[in-house]
């Protein structure tokens, strides 16, 4: 007997959070951005590292950010990296210079452009929350 298997779709690839990034995967399930700031030299910085990648200082706090910026750089994704996301592309990752400072890497929706400005968007994915931005003016 010949046929064909109904297919089923490919599972997204979900983060598993460590002792660095916890708090960082905690605080968007709450609608919170949390970004990890140095304890000695004061720089925010993304992703969450046991250790500030510019003086070297151990200590770690974390801080509220609003999710607010201004997008300093930007890709556009032509090929999907992974199946799961075969019917997202094309999609723009960008680096997003925070107000309030530290910069960050995410998705984007809304049409991009370097010098634009994003706010946070909160997106649920069932057992875990992702953060994009959106493009537009800021509030």
């Amino acid at each position: 007997m010949t046929g064909t298997q109904p297919s089923t779709p490919p599972t997204r690839p979900r983060p598993s959070p460590d002792e660095q990034s916890a708090t960082y995967w905690q605080g968007l399930r709450n609608g919170r951005v949390l970004i990890q700031a140095c304890t000695a030299c004061g720089r925010r910085r993304f992703p969450p590292t046991p250790g500030c990648p510019y003086c070297a200082d151990p200590g770690i706090r974390w801080e509220e950010a609003s999710g607010i910026g201004t997008v300093y750089s930007f890709i556009t994704v032509h090929r999907a990296f992974d199946p799961a996301f075969a019917d997202d592309v094309p999609y723009d990752i960008a680096t997003i210079d925070l107000d309030g400072g530290g910069r960050m890497v995410g998705r984007v929706t809304g049409a991009t452009e370097i010098g634009g400005h994003v706010t946070p968007a909160f997106v649920d994915q069932g057992d875990w929350t992702e953060l994009r931005f959106t493009t537009g003016d800021k509030p």
